[in-house]
């Protein structure tokens, strides 16, 4: 059944938070993507409880290309590439499917390619060349061509990941829904959600090109949950009360990294 609107569902209890889409600026902040639920006010073909990918105008708000993802999304986000025309999408279907899109803005027409049906985006190379993103069983993470999305590798978190220090030693080992890009070749992914009932959650360095784990992140003080991309070569985490952020990144001689 597609709702119309929170009320409809707001006592079931396996409604916990409305269903809901997302926008982020490309990274020149002249356009905005947003993914949204039809019809659009104006008018034009039935978008009747369609989900629409749209690039707006983020000087007027006016509605430059919408193209349908063909989803039935209870959440999603975006992921900036270095060119503002292009930008990926996570769809979370719950149940169904992640699925991972991937669009084009030619300054006439929005184009969308499918990238994978069960996936999760994390981040882009700072070449744009690359895409990474991990199964949503969290198990393994992929590198994708940005191009065609041709698989470039992979890298599985259990049998490869040590297990955490305080655990038994017999617990699931899974990479976080986050990763980022610190260069071209290095990418920096955390086991936050597994160590987080062990004690201090651990982030690695992985080698982008061969998708092998070169350490263990060794920050100055403990960090908290996954990491984000910041861009410019640094990642930052969130304290574990929320009321501050850390920004890292990593120092021009090995060895602990820098934060701020």
């Amino acid at each position: 059944m597609v709702h119309t609107s929170f009320a409809q569902y707001a006592d079931d209890e396996d409604h916990r938070y409305p269903d809901s889409g997302s926008a982020a600026f490309s990274v020149d902040g002249k356009l905005v993507w947003a993914h949204v639920r039809g019809p659009l006010s104006a008018g034009g073909e039935s978008d009747d409880d369609q989900e629409l990918w749209l690039v707006l105008d983020a000087a007027d708000g006016s509605v430059l290309g919408r193209a349908r993802t063909m989803t039935v999304g209870s959440a999603s986000y975006h992921t900036p590439h270095p060119d503002p025309a292009q930008m990926g999408l996570s769809v979370g279907e719950g149940e169904e499917g992640s699925p991972v899109l991937w669009g084009r803005w030619d300054g006439q027409r929005l184009s969308v390619r499918k990238v994978d049906d069960e996936l999760l985006l994390q981040d882009v190379s700072p070449s744009g060349r690359r895409l990474l993103a991990v199964d949503i069983g969290q198990y393994t993470l992929y590198p994708h061509a940005a191009d065609d999305g041709t698989v470039l590798g992979e890298l599985d978190a259990e049998g490869t990941v040590p297990p955490h220090p305080g655990s038994s030693g017999g617990d699931r080992v899974y990479w976080d829904c986050e990763a980022a890009f610190v260069d071209e070749d290095t990418v920096v992914a955390g086991t936050s959600g597994c160590d987080a009932g062990f004690g201090t959650v651990r982030h690695w360095l992985v080698d982008a090109r061969t998708m092998t784990l070169l350490d263990e992140i060794s920050y100055p003080f403990p960090a908290f949950g996954p990491v984000r991309s910041a861009g410019d070569g640094r990642w930052y985490t969130v304290s574990g009360d929320g009321a501050s952020v850390c920004l890292w990144e990593l120092p021009a001689v090995p060895g602990a990294p820098d934060g701020s």
